[in-house]
């Protein structure tokens, strides 16, 4: 994520009245339910994404012939 991205919609109530809050980077005020939260990167898993043995790596749902 980077610094620039802004979420669409409240996590608590789901309204879009959103805008940038002055505690500092990654803080968020919701309008519609008056509340306040917080966005942040935690780090990418250290095991990433795997695919089960025998499958294909390309997940799309293809037929398997």
């Amino acid at each position: 994520m980077s610094g620039r991205a802004a979420p669409f919609y409240c996590p608590y109530c789901g309204d879009e009245d959103l805008r940038p809050s002055e505690e500092g980077h990654g803080s968020w005020e919701c309008g519609a339910c008056n509340r306040a939260f917080r966005l942040s990167f935690l780090g990418l898993l250290a095991k990433g994404v795997t695919t089960p043995p025998g499958r294909s790596a390309d997940l799309r749902g293809g037929s398997e012939t």
